[in-house]
């Protein structure tokens, strides 16, 4: 029921009805407040990050093709959310991540610390299955665009884009998890 009125909000949304979207606007603006305030623990960034949701909803409406608005909704949450962790420099990317590890390996404690993260890296990534593995390695390692990753595999762009985000979403996690625990630990 909620779906099907979803999709009228939207439809009419994309003929300009700002009445739809201050519909769609007010059934879901304290869901996706929520959704930013649980992951930022802030509610002047999670105000922003909605507003900027919101924002992009009505901009790109012509263009955006949404089947599911709260799935849609809750994906623009954590992609805001992980973009303002990296701009405000809250989250490092795991390559990123490996690059500083290398650069700071000189001292003893930083060796140290290298080698045990490479194994859990390694041991993470063995994890994925072995497509997963394949799809991962040639787009971080060889440096492979998504498009050359599926002509190299005979399989569509877009089931690449999705091996790869569920790898990311897997390895992501786990990595939080680590790091949850060695904080706890020290």
């Amino acid at each position: 029921m909620h779906k099907e009125a979803d999709k009228l909000l939207l439809m009419r949304m994309q003929e300009d009805s700002s009445e739809a979207f201050d519909a769609l606007y007010e059934k879901y603006w304290e869901l996706v407040y929520s959704a930013a305030f649980k992951r930022l623990n802030d509610p002047g960034y999670a105000k922003d990050i909605t507003q900027d949701i919101f924002l992009q909803l009505w901009s790109r409406r012509k263009e955006l093709v949404i089947d599911n608005l709260p799935a849609y909704l809750f994906t623009a949450v954590r992609n805001n959310v992980y973009k303002w962790m990296e701009r405000d420099g809250k989250y490092t990317p795991i390559p990123d991540l490996l690059l500083q590890l290398e650069i700071s390996k000189d001292d003893a404690d930083a060796k140290i610390l290298h080698k045990e993260f490479l194994k859990a890296y390694e041991a993470l990534v063995g994890t994925l299955t072995s497509s997963q593995q394949v799809i991962f390695q040639m787009r971080y390692q060889q440096d492979l665009s998504t498009e050359e990753i599926a002509e190299r595999l005979n399989i569509s762009r877009k089931t690449v884009q999705n091996q790869l985000g569920r790898s990311i979403a897997l390895l992501r996690e786990s990595f939080t998890l680590i790091c949850l625990l060695s904080l706890a630990l020290s």
